[in-house]
């Protein structure tokens, strides 16, 4: 019999100076991979030092979780820039992780882009192909984590990078395999029950009720969860507890 497992990622680190948006340590005695943020949309130096150290001794994955440089905004404003702009801001990002979790004893070991930079590379084919650029001159065999079907999924597979798709265990999702647009109501699930379910039913029967009711089709490696959503130690906990409990092996991919 086939062993089922998963990976379950968690955006980390995007707190800002002596500002947290969550509990970083306690995240990551949860997950099994860790997208830090690189400074760009969030995050600084000490920071991204502190969660890499942190995710070494746990055993936890790194991953670059790089932005458009949008404090402001967490990232979260699009950006028109031009992709050579783009990928010279991905491999400043890259790099400026990887040289705090090397002197963490660790290294970055995927990358995933943060934001309205994923809803972008996701549909915007110069500026998917900027980021698998960016990739492939920083390290040609890193991962790279997007969404399924997806233009970056499918320009890094051309490139030769290894490819994860992910699904959202807290974001509810439309017919088209979308998700709902944080601007619009429910967008995000707090529930813990329904987080529990959701993530069971993506990992068992790689599948999804969308916000309409129309049932989609999701096949992933990785299953995120947002450190920002309201409760999210506590969904976490939830979504490792029920996987397990259904006999799923929770493992980084990378």
């Amino acid at each position: 019999m086939t062993e089922l497992s998963i990976d379950i990622n968690c955006d980390l680190g995007e707190g800002f100076g002596a500002w947290r948006i969550a509990d970083d340590e306690a995240l990551l005695d949860v997950v099994t991979s860790a997208n830090v943020a690189c400074g760009f949309h969030a995050g600084d130096p000490r920071t991204m030092h502190r969660v890499c150290r942190h995710a070494v001794e746990r055993g936890v994955r790194i991953g670059a979780h790089v932005g458009y440089r949008d404090l402001a905004g967490f990232g979260r404003r699009y950006i028109d820039i031009a992709p050579a702009d783009l990928e010279s801001d991905v491999l400043y990002q890259l790099g400026a992780l990887d040289a705090m979790a090397r002197s963490a004893g660790g290294e970055v070991s995927y990358i995933k882009p943060h934001g309205a930079l994923y809803d972008a590379v996701s549909r915007h084919e110069g500026q998917a192909a900027a980021v698998v650029d960016a990739v492939c001159l920083f390290e040609p065999g890193l991962p790279v984590l997007g969404r399924p079907g997806s233009v970056f999924l499918n320009l890094a597979e051309q490139a030769g990078l290894p490819t994860v798709a992910e699904a959202f265990a807290d974001r509810a999702y439309r017919a088209d395999g979308g998700l709902v647009s944080r601007r619009e109501p429910g967008a995000t699930l707090s529930d813990p029950d329904a987080v529990a379910r959701q993530s069971v039913r993506l990992v068992l029967d790689n599948e999804v009720k969308a916000a309409d009711g129309a049932v989609v089709r999701v096949e992933a490696g990785s299953l995120c969860v947002h450190s920002d959503t309201p409760g999210a130690l506590e969904l976490a906990r939830v979504v490792r507890s029920a996987l397990t409990d259904a006999g799923v092996t929770l493992r980084s991919f990378s």
